[in-house]
């Protein structure tokens, strides 16, 4: 078979185009810093560097949920520690209240204060945070009390939609499947069990309180002779479990603060190694692919050397 020039000319062509393709895509490379540009450069790296990216993606999600979550814990456990300040501040107030040396004048005082610290508690179980009310369960842009730590019931609705709406938990995920219940809601403070498995409402129990303190029965209908007794027996009794009840919650607070903690970390570990791994399967060895264009660049400039020697010369050569 007879080797014609053009033959010789055609295949160093294909050899050069082919060269400099070659030195094009790593060029690419170097340029963007990625191994893979398009699916048609490594469809199986494509798939998984897409798999990584969605995870990576599902995973910020993840940590902004842990983050938001974590500040929504501590605005609440704010909130709790100053509900339990003020029903220490009516404990101390019954214990003085049960001085038998007290005057109608200074029991009217005390009473004026426990009025007061009542208003006080509903401000601090309204606590609004990042345009929701904290305590107020799915219900979250209602307030859950009144002033007088009574629900509030928006006009239109009925009782028992609107507690369940208070009494409702609320939940985020923190990783793959995983949800917690992080909320507390206005009914877990007002309404509750205490250690002898006594229903208490803290609503009722500040009224009685409040009647207590004026000598009048329970529903302050009549005047009691053993209203003083009250106060210093089932009343402060009642507080005292509240308070009790309150720091039960605290702790439960507490323990989802530092789950969301454990969970933070554990996110930003998985994220970094997610990130390590995407980077090893995209991202380039650029001392290769350097050595690599300088190695191809050599192959190219020796091609059209060789070529120049190899392919024989036209007729316009010897008629110059």
């Amino acid at each position: 078979m007879r080797v014609t020039n053009s033959m010789l000319v055609n295949s160093f062509l294909s050899d050069m185009k082919t060269n400099l393709s070659n030195m094009k895509s790593i060029q690419s490379q170097i340029t963007s810093g990625k191994e893979i540009n398009k699916p048609s450069d490594d469809p199986f790296k494509v798939a998984r560097s897409m798999q990584l990216n969605s995870a990576i993606n599902a995973n910020k999600q993840y940590n902004q949920n842990i983050k938001d979550t974590g500040n929504y814990l501590d605005v609440t456990d704010t909130a709790l520690n100053q509900s339990e300040n003020v029903l220490q501040r009516v404990r101390e107030l019954l214990i003085a209240a049960g001085n038998g040396t007290y005057e109608t004048e200074e029991k009217l005082a005390i009473k004026n204060e426990i009025s007061q610290k009542i208003a006080e508690l509903s401000q601090d179980i309204n606590t609004n945070f990042d345009g929701s009310y904290v305590f107020g369960g799915s219900r979250g842009t209602t307030k859950p009390l009144n002033e007088d730590c009574s629900y509030y019931i928006a006009a239109g609705t009925t009782d028992a939609a609107e507690l369940n709406k208070i009494k409702a938990k609320l939940s985020t995920e923190i990783s793959p499947g995983v949800e917690i219940n992080y909320n507390v809601s206005a009914s877990d403070i007002m309404e509750f069990t205490n250690e002898n498995g006594d229903s208490i409402n803290l609503k009722n129990l500040l009224s009685q309180i409040v009647n207590h303190l004026d000598g009048k029965s329970d529903d302050g209908a009549i005047a009691d002779a053993n209203a003083g007794a009250s106060l210093g027996g089932k009343d402060l009794q009642g507080i005292t479990d509240s308070i009790n009840n309150i720091l039960k919650i605290r702790s439960q607070v507490g323990a989802n603060q530092n789950r969301m903690e454990s969970a933070q970390f554990k996110n930003e570990d998985e994220n970094y190694n997610l990130t390590d791994i995407l980077s090893s399967i995209e991202d380039i060895d650029i001392t290769q692919k350097i050595m690599e264009y300088s190695t191809m660049q050599t192959v190219y400039t020796a091609s059209l050397q060789t070529s120049a020697k190899v392919i024989q010369p036209s007729l316009l050569d010897f008629l110059r």
